[in-house]
C-alpha cells in the first residue's frame, strides 16, 4: 500500500470515528425538553378535603429550586408547573389536559389521589406521557404491561394492609375488627389487602363504616362502629378525617387498639392537630424516616433534608411526613432524569425510572431502597411497624417485605 493511499484509509477512519462519535453522543428530545429545560407537571389537592397534601406540591417545587440553583440537571433547569385539583378526579381529568396539551410538559409527577390517578390513567397511557411515581398506594400503578406510562413510588397499600392483618393475627387473634375507610378506590384497595391478609379469619372485622370526602364529619360512623363492641379499630382515613377519628375515639372515651393508615401519619399534618394525649399508642407502619424523632438528628441523610428546609422550604413544618414524603419523591425524579442523561424522550425516562437499582433517597428508613425493573412498577416494598409514643412515632420489629 503506497504512503498516500495509507493516509487515505487513515483519513477514513477518522471520519468515521468522528460520525460514530456524533450519533452517540446525538441529543433526543420529546415533547418538554430542550437543551436548557425539562418541563415537568404535576397535579395536587391545594384546595379541598385532602389540602393537607398540598405540602408535598410544595416541597417538590422546593427540591427542583435546590437543583436548578446547583446547576440543573446536566446543564438544563426544571420548570416545574403544579396545579389544583381539590381532590376531584373531573377537575384532574381537566388539569393533566392542559398539561399534556397546552403545557406541553415531558411527563407529569406524583400526581396526588387514587381517584384522580384513576381518572387520568387511560388518558396518559393512550398519550404515551409518562405517569410517574404517583402519590398513592393503590395496587394498579404496579401492571406495568396494561399500562407501562404509569408507575407508583411508596408501598402498596393493600401491601400495608397485609402487614396489619398479620400483626393482628400474630399478637391478637381473637380480635374483633371495626373499620372506617374513604369509600372510594383509595379506602376499598386497603380494606381488599385488610382481608385478603386475614384471609380465612376475614370475620374477625365485624364491622365497617364507608365514608365520602364531601361530609364535614364522620362523628356518626364512629358512633356506630363503637356500639358494634369492637376492641380494635382501623383508620383507613386521608389526614382531615383521621385527625378527627383520633379527637372522637377520646371524647368518647372508646379506647380500641387503634391502626391508622401510613398516608395519615404525619406528626404535624395530623398527630399533633389533634393532639398528643389522644393519640398514645396508636400504631402504624412507615418507610421513611420522621422529622419529628430525634433519633435521625444527626443522621446524614436527614441533615440534608433539613438543611434542604433551612434555605430552600424555611417555612416548612418539619414534623410533617407529607414534607419528608415530597422531597423523597422528587429526589427519585431526579435520578431518573440524571439516568437520561441526553435522551430525553418519554420513553427513555420509563425505561430509566424502570432500571433502578438500591437507590436509597436521604429520608428512607435504613435497610429500605428503591428497586424497580421493566416486570416490577412498585419502587418501595418494605415498611416497619410503629407505635406513637409521647411526641413521635417509634419504630419497633423488622422491615417487613410488603409484597
Amino acid at each position: 500500500m503506497t504512503l498516500s493511499k495509507r493516509r487515505l484509509l487513515i483519513a477514513a477512519i477518522a471520519v468515521g470515528l468522528t460520525s460514530t462519535g456524533n450519533a452517540l453522543a446525538q441529543k433526543k428530545y420529546d415533547t418538554g425538553a430542550t437543551d436548557t429545560e425539562i418541563k415537568i407537571g404535576n397535579i395536587m389537592p391545594y384546595s379541598g378535603p385532602a389540602s393537607a397534601y398540598g405540602v408535598i406540591g410544595k416541597t417538590e417545587a422546593a427540591y427542583f429550586n435546590k437543583i436548578n440553583a446547583e446547576g440543573g440537571i446536566n446543564g438544563r433547569k426544571i420548570k416545574f408547573i403544579s396545579y389544583d385539583d381539590s381532590y376531584s378526579p373531573p377537575k384532574a381529568v381537566e388539569q393533566a389536559r392542559k398539561l399534556v396539551e397546552s403545557d406541553e410538559v415531558l411527563l407529569i409527577f406524583n400526581p396526588l389521589g387514587t381517584p384522580s390517578n384513576t381518572a387520568i390513567q387511560k388518558y396518559m397511557n393512550a398519550k404515551k406521557v409518562p405517569q410517574l411515581f404517583v402519590a398513592t398506594g393503590a395496587t394498579k400503578w404496579d401492571e406495568p404491561k396494561q399500562y407501562p406510562w404509569t408507575m407508583g413510588w411508596q408501598p402498596s397499600y393493600q401491601g400495608e394492609a397485609r402487614i396489619y392483618a398479620k400483626y393482628l393475627l400474630k399478637t391478637k387473634p381473637d380480635a374483633k375488627i371495626a373499620v372506617l375507610y374513604q369509600n372510594d378506590d383509595f379506602g376499598k384497595d386497603y380494606l381488599k389487602g385488610l382481608k385478603d391478609g386475614l384471609g380465612a379469619k376475614s370475620s374477625m372485622i365485624i364491622a365497617e363504616e364507608g365514608y365520602e370526602t364531601s361530609e364535614p364529619s364522620i362523628d356518626g360512623h364512629i358512633v356506630k362502629l363503637k356500639a358494634s363492641g369492637a376492641d380494635v379499630f382501623i383508620s383507613i382515613t386521608t389526614p382531615k378525617f383521621a385527625a378527627q377519628a383520633i379527637k372522637k375515639l377520646a371524647e368518647m372515651n372508646w379506647t380500641p387498639l387503634h391502626i391508622l393508615t401510613n398516608v395519615s401519619a404525619s406528626v404535624g399534618g395530623v398527630i399533633k392537630p389533634a393532639g398528643f394525649e389522644n393519640s398514645q399508642g396508636i400504631l402504624s407502619a412507615a418507610y421513611a424516616k420522621d422529622g419529628a424523632d430525634p433519633q435521625w438528628n444527626n443522621d446524614p441523610g436527614m441533615k440534608k433534608f433539613f438543611d434542604f428546609l433551612a434555605k430552600y422550604y424555611p417555612d416548612a413544618n418539619k414534623l410533617d411526613g407529607s414534607v419528608v414524603y415530597g422531597y423523597g419523591a422528587a429526589q427519585t425524579m431526579v435520578k431518573v432524569l440524571q439516568m437520561c442523561g441526553d435522551d430525553l424522550t418519554r420513553a427513555n425516562v420509563m425505561k430509566q425510572a424502570a432500571s433502578l437499582k438500591d437507590f436509597t433517597p436521604d429520608t428512607l428508613l435504613p435497610g429500605i431502597s428503591i428497586n424497580t425493573s421493566p416486570t416490577d412498577f412498585a419502587p418501595i416494598k418494605q415498611l416497619q411497624m410503629m407505635r406513637f409514643k409521647g411526641e413521635k412515632w417509634e419504630l419497633f420489629g423488622d422491615i417487613i417485605s410488603s409484597e
